[in-house]
């Protein structure tokens, strides 16, 4: 808000003649006034003059500033004036020229510091006579509409770390039949291999096992990438043709009902390379260039054939393998239902996994009902830090700062650089006004899946950075956006981000009074006031002794809304 003047009168400045002459400082001047609070320090600058030939040369003036409230008073440091002859240390003040008086006056802001005076007191010595003068009341206060920025679940939402609980989670198992160079006849031998046998049981297993079923069925046939197009067609197609035939014979030898599907690779390039990469084959690199470097097969294959050093290599120990037919088999493994896993969570904890736990308290919206399972999790899983990081959020969410703040510093512990963890326990020191751990946390919370926007435009605004504070909100919606706003004098931008809050609330509309009564809207202050008190009856008693309500607070209207 903006200075303004305080003049103290020509009688309360008279001149204290038993002190020999030394006067009150006049014309005094009190920036900002009222005062107002930024961060949670109350400070003013205070400044006057001293009038020519009125400062005994050996008097000695002591100035204290003190700021008074009901129930209690504060004092900002003293300054202290001498005349040009006194013994003491000061300021020199001349007795023919007068001279200049300026002091900074400094509080710690307390919330009855919202209706409240500043006043000036003043010891003058002579000699050995000390008289003390009246108090000169130089200013009212506090404005304290920055300390309307909170940090709690509303305005700053704390952040979960998720489980990793699936309900279906799918397995895949693969066998490989390989056939000879240009044939397609099944061999015996390879219809027993261990892979298909262990294939054929992972089947068995799919249809039989209660949590689990077949999911899909593949066979696919390939050919290697060397030969005539048109042939290798034929041996993928002839290749995957049999080995379905075979495999859905054993399916029904197994009595298992399930659909195949099928797909042929005619050259299978893309196994070629994967085979290369995996090979220890000298000049492999070489191989790999001429793989980037075409795209049409038949140049591919011709120019892998020029290098006749490593072709045989490829011939003999890549080719072999490419030649087959794939059978793959994906399960779906079929977890527990969210009324056995919320079963196990209230009866048996311990049969749970810890993501099974962690998604068993995103189940129910009871807070309690959450924190004890979390508080299981920590119990069970003690390595685990999303549980300790979770109860931390439900603990914030209760406005339970303390507890919040010693299961997220837990949490850092078992995960010292995780950005969520670090962005909780930041908004959690904000909401104990401890802003230099917030800003410590804060920083180290790049990543997070937050709105660090909101909790680091709240944070400077805590800190009296409104410029900052500005820049970091961005066009976020939200009350502590609006105070920033507010405080900046940009009123209209406030009136906008308040029409813009997701929820609002009693704040919202206080806010919107303080608004209309910076830009003399009264019907504005009561229209918005009368929401206010409704929503929070706690916000009567601030706004009667809310400085920003001044011009208001001896109105009837007024009255009838705070009463």
């Amino acid at each position: 808000m903006k200075k303004s003047l305080f003049l103290v009168s020509a009688i309360a400045v008279a001149i204290l003649t038993s002190c020999g002459g030394t006067v009150q400082p006049e014309q005094i001047t009190v920036n900002p006034s009222p005062l107002t609070v930024v961060g949670n320090q109350v400070e003013a600058e205070i400044t006057g003059t001293f009038p020519v030939k009125k400062f005994a040369k050996n008097a000695v003036l002591t100035i204290t500033p003190v700021l008074k409230y009901e129930g209690g008073e504060a004092t900002s440091q003293s300054v202290v004036y001498v005349g040009e002859k006194a013994k003491e240390n000061g300021q020199v003040i001349s007795f023919k020229d007068g001279g200049k008086y300026a002091q900074v006056a400094s509080f710690e802001y307390v919330p009855a510091m919202a209706k409240s005076e500043l006043f000036l007191q003043i010891t003058a010595k002579t000699g050995n006579k000390v008289e003390e003068l009246p108090l000169i009341k130089i200013a009212d206060g506090v404005v304290s509409t920055a300390k309307l920025v909170v940090a709690n679940a509303e305005e700053v939402k704390p952040q979960i770390t998720a489980d990793k609980f699936q309900r279906i989670i799918q397995e895949v198992q693969e066998a490989d039949i390989r056939f000879l160079i240009q044939q397609s006849t099944l061999r015996n031998s390879e219809l027993k291999s261990q892979e298909m046998k262990d294939l054929h049981a992972a089947i068995k297993d799919a249809d039989t096992t209660a949590n689990k079923a077949i999911n899909k069925l593949e066979v696919a046939g390939y050919a290697s990438p060397d030969g005539d197009m048109d042939l290798n067609t034929k041996l993928a197609d002839a290749r995957q043709t049999k080995a379905q035939k075979y495999l859905q014979k054993q399916l029904k030898k197994a009595k298992v009902d399930a659909e195949i599907e099928s797909n042929v690779t005619a050259e299978d390039w893309a196994g070629f390379q994967k085979a290369m990469e995996a090979s220890n084959i000298q000049d492999k690199e070489l191989v790999l260039r001429v793989l980037s470097m075409y795209t049409d097969p038949e140049e591919r294959e011709a120019q892998i054939k020029n290098l006749s050093a490593v072709y045989k290599t490829i011939a003999d120990e890549i080719l072999p393998a490419l030649r087959r037919s794939r059978l793959i088999l994906t399960t779906d493994l079929i977890g527990k239902s969210d009324e056995e896993i919320a079963a196990l969570a209230k009866n048996n904890p311990s049969a749970l996994t810890v993501d099974e736990l962690l998604y068993a308290a995103t189940l129910t919206q009871d807070l309690t009902e959450k924190s004890a399972i979390y508080a299981k999790a920590t119990e069970i899983y003690p390595a685990d830090y999303r549980a300790y990081n979770n109860m931390g959020m439900v603990y914030f969410t209760q406005g339970d700062i303390a507890n919040a703040r010693r299961s997220f510093a837990k949490a850092l512990q078992l995960d010292a650089a995780n950005p969520d963890v670090h962005y909780n326990a930041g908004i959690a020191a904000l909401a104990e006004n401890d802003l230099v751990q917030a800003e410590q946390h804060l920083g180290k919370a790049a990543g997070t899946q937050a709105d660090l926007k909101a909790a680091m435009g709240t944070l400077y605004t805590m800190k009296g950075d409104y410029a900052a504070a500005k820049v970091a909100y961005g066009n976020e919606a939200t009350n502590n956006a609006a105070v920033q706003q507010i405080l900046n004098e940009d009123y209209a931008a406030a009136r906008q981000t308040l029409a813009r809050v997701a929820k609002p609330n009693a704040t919202t509309a206080y806010l919107s009074a303080v608004v209309g009564a910076r830009t003399n809207d009264r019907e504005a202050v009561y229209a918005n006031l009368k929401v206010a008190v409704k929503g929070n009856a706690q916000l009567k008693a601030k706004a009667q002794n809310d400085i920003e309500f001044a011009k208001y607070q001896q109105d009837e209207q007024f009255q009838a809304i705070v009463k």
